[in-house]
């Protein structure tokens, strides 16, 4: 979409068991084109009532879908995968209005997500529980695997279409019924479009509830929907600020919590590093999607005898990408979410200048677009240095021994994911076994997902994980179950 052409807003309300409603209160809220500042679509903005709603229909479904046999349940889920699949341009156009996702971008995120599904799919028919020794002569012990019921899943904006579909597929794959709350930023991309896709397949009315909502209301609907009794486990991926309101929540109510937060991530170039393939490998992991990855890079740690080479490279590389309109297919940094995300970032790069730092690299926002920048001599004082960019900005620094490299990376609050540059497996392993993170990649960047795989972080990035049999656990329950084979003798 180019500023100019004419916009007819598209209209989409609550989906409540299996129905498109509108929000009690008749309430609705601009859903806004970032690049353009257009009004893209409008959607129902629920209040409280709304998600009472919702979670009526889960909690009146979840006894049809627990019990439904796990090869029909399959079935949606496979159909589903690939009704996505060929949604691929469909997707470009919602991301790009959305949140300004570039098509490479959006195309990424509808592979993803359908393997996701596919991989959700066979985790339905996989073998789970045990059988169990038993003390009692002849007594059978098992241990089994239930849904827990309503699950509460919070789906965020950047990976819109991937990380809404991971914030439902593994609930409703162990068994359980989902409200979901998508962002306020891309409604329809990961709330919405997703409901669409697995109704379309035939989930059941009900099995999956989507509840939109104003910024203004987003505090007030996270505590009516985790403060639910019959709601029975929450998901959040988002930022570590408001993961702690959300885990402080469910812990208040008992409730188990899936929380996928901010990383400060670090990419380690070592010292017997191919400096080509490490450029080529830093500057995705910094600028995809505009740097608005949860894995993205923020720090380069790159060894002092590579320094050179490996910064005349990057900087000039970085330099080259094409900033602007998500359209265009050469665009590598698309519009961050809103300007005011573009000014943040702005802030963030002024304040490390003030303070010592030099920028090798970029300029000054225009609108939602920030160029990408790299900076250099970043020091503790500044917000940089321990704040998540999530824009299109890294901070290299240098490092003389595998010790201080593993220092540096460490040196945060987060722990989710960590890139290690090295043609010596033994080596990256080594240094890996140090750093702390829920995720690492060896001879690899710090951005990667795969849906069979445990996914999540350690310290204020969060706890629990996605993927595999991982996010099966994650939202069910272990029950201990024994069968009596003989009649038992009691004292009295």
């Amino acid at each position: 979409m180019r500023t100019g052409e004419t916009v007819v807003p598209v209209s989409r309300e609550l989906l409540i068991g299996g129905k498109d409603v509108p929000a009690a209160s008749g309430r609705t809220t601009a859903d806004v084109n970032p690049y353009t500042g257009d009004v893209y679509a409008t959607v129902a903005a629920a209040g409280p009532e709304d998600v009472r709603r919702a979670v009526d229909a889960a909690d009146a479904a979840f006894p049809a879908w627990a019990a439904l046999a796990p090869f029909a349940r399959r079935a949606i889920f496979l159909k589903a995968a690939d009704l996505l699949d060929a949604r691929g341009e469909q997707v470009a156009e919602i991301m790009a209005h959305e949140a300004g996702g570039t098509r490479p971008w959006a195309h990424f995120n509808v592979a993803l997500a359908a393997n996701i599904l596919r991989e959700a799919a066979a985790a339905i028919t996989a073998p789970r529980g045990e059988v169990l020794s038993a003390q009692e002569a002849g007594a059978l012990g098992l241990a089994v695997r239930e849904p827990l019921g309503v699950v509460a899943a919070f789906a965020p904006w950047n990976a819109p279409v991937i990380l809404g579909v991971r914030a439902v597929a593994a609930p409703l794959a162990a068994g359980n019924t989902v409200v979901v709350k998508p962002s306020e930023d891309a409604p329809i991309a990961c709330g919405l479009l997703v409901a669409d896709v697995l109704r379309e397949a035939g989930l059941p009315d009900g099995v999956l509830n989507v509840v939109t909502n104003d910024c203004e209301d987003a505090a007030e609907i996270a505590e009516a929907l985790i403060g639910d009794e019959r709601v029975r486990a929450v998901n959040f991926t988002g930022s570590t600020g408001v993961g702690r309101i959300i885990g402080e929540l469910a812990a208040r109510h008992l409730k188990p919590a899936v929380l996928e937060l901010g990383g400060k991530n670090a990419v380690i170039v070592l010292d017997d590093a191919d400096v080509d393939y490490a450029v080529d490998a830093v500057t995705f992991s910094v600028f995809m999607n505009a740097g608005q990855i949860c894995m993205s890079g923020d720090r380069i740690l790159v060894h002092e005898s590579l320094a050179e080479e490996f910064t005349e490279k990057f900087t000039a590389k970085a330099a080259s990408l094409r900033a602007g309109d998500p359209a265009h297919p050469q665009t590598v940094v698309g519009p961050l979410v809103s300007p005011t995300a573009a000014q943040r970032v702005a802030g963030l790069v002024r304040d490390a200048v003030a303070k010592g730092a030099e920028v090798l690299v970029g300029g000054e926002p225009e609108g939602a677009v920030h160029p990408a920048t790299v900076l250099t001599g970043v020091g503790k004082d500044a917000e940089l240095y321990h704040a998540e960019s999530f824009g299109p900005v890294c901070v290299l620094q240098t490092f003389a021994d595998d010790d201080i490299a593993a220092d540096l990376a460490n040196d945060t609050e987060n722990g989710l994911t960590c890139g290690i540059i090295t043609e010596n497996a033994t080596h990256g392993l080594a240094v890996a076994r140090r750093v702390r993170t829920g995720i690492v990649h060896i001879n690899d960047q710090s951005v990667a997902d795969e849906p069979h795989a445990p996914f999540g972080g350690v310290k204020a990035s969060g706890y629990g994980r996605f993927g595999g049999r991982w996010g099966i656990e994650a939202f069910s329950n272990t029950r201990w179950v024994t069968i009596a084979t003989q009649h038992a003798h009691y004292p009295f």
